[in-house]
């Protein structure tokens, strides 16, 4: 089996990515492929989920529904407009507007009944709504400038700081600089470029995947592959924000990357390593079986690695 030809037998959002990233196909190519995601595959079924009121389960970031598989419910709006942007469902698609002015007009936050794109008050919220505010050209400044108060004194955030915390985490450090990345490609705003260079080295002092205190391995999951990866850190989500922002890979982001490198199969592909559960509107693979979304994301991660 050809890796390649695998991939591009796969979903309009597999495809187009691949196309994209590891062919260097031509631009007029890919976006005829990725025109096809809001009405095939997953994206579809994504758009078609949406409720009558106008936006996903009947809420922000919990659905009304009552949960049939135990976990965090990810069919609500914040979780799909997340996957929709992950598949990479065109901001510009009529279907994408039409859903994006519905939520603006209907969708509030469960917490205090703010507007959804107003924001939350948990950074690591907020940081998938500003990436998803900037994909979909919503971006409400004042949330940017929460997050760059939010940032902790070791150089990362952490959801639970209102609680107490005084360390930043791994899970929300991910998220908000991955939110500074996407304002970055909008604003050049130097703060924003400072914080996140500051997040970053909280990543790499770590090698990406350790305590600096103990060297452990703070969750197995950090070095588990996961599509999509939710709320979650993982190694391979770290190198993709690197990859994204035109990072030099180095010795602190060896071991991540020689985890990936391991994580191939004799066949060229690689397993989903674990699922997030809860209640989802599209299913992505089996734990254990080769997966499209896994092998793109390592063999652009790799590509990007070794400076191909």
């Amino acid at each position: 089996m050809h890796v390649i030809d695998w991939l591009l037998e796969g979903d309009p959002a597999i495809r187009w990515q691949a196309m994209a990233d590891l062919l260097d196909e031509a631009p007029d190519a890919v976006a005829r492929e990725r025109a096809r995601v809001t009405t095939e595959g997953y994206g579809a079924a994504l758009l078609a989920a949406r409720g009558n009121d106008g936006q996903w389960a009947g809420g922000a970031h919990f659905p009304k529904t009552q949960p049939t598989r135990p976990g965090q419910p990810w069919t609500s709006t914040a979780h799909v407009l997340t996957e929709l942007r992950l598949l990479g469902a065109d901001p510009a698609d009529p279907a994408v507007q039409a859903a994006i002015a519905d939520v603006k007009r209907v969708t509030r936050w469960e917490y205090d009944d703010e507007p959804f794109f107003e924001g939350e008050v948990e950074p690591c919220i907020n940081g998938a709504l500003v990436t998803n505010a900037v994909y979909y050209g919503e971006l409400d400044w004042r949330i940017v400038e929460r997050l760059l108060g939010e940032r902790m004194a070791d150089g990362g955030w952490n959801c639970d700081q209102e609680r107490g915390s005084v360390r930043s985490s791994f899970d929300t450090t991910i998220a908000v600089l991955e939110a500074l990345a996407a304002v970055e490609r909008i604003s050049d705003d130097p703060r924003v470029r400072e914080a996140r260079a500051s997040g970053e080295a909280y990543l790499l002092e770590r090698d990406l995947l350790r305590r600096r205190t103990t060297g452990e391995i703070p969750k197995p999951t950090y070095a588990m592959l996961a599509f999509p990866p939710r709320h979650e850190y993982d190694a391979l989500r770290a190198l993709e924000h690197f990859r994204a922002v035109g990072a030099v890979p180095d010795e602190r982001m060896r071991e991540a990357i020689d985890l990936v490198r391991a994580k191939r199969r004799d066949d060229g592909t690689w397993a989903l390593d674990v699922v997030h559960g809860g209640d989802a509107v599209n299913d992505y693979g089996a734990v254990g079986a080769p997966n499209r979304w896994i092998t793109l994301k390592a063999l652009r991660v790799l590509r990007w690695a070794e400076g191909g």
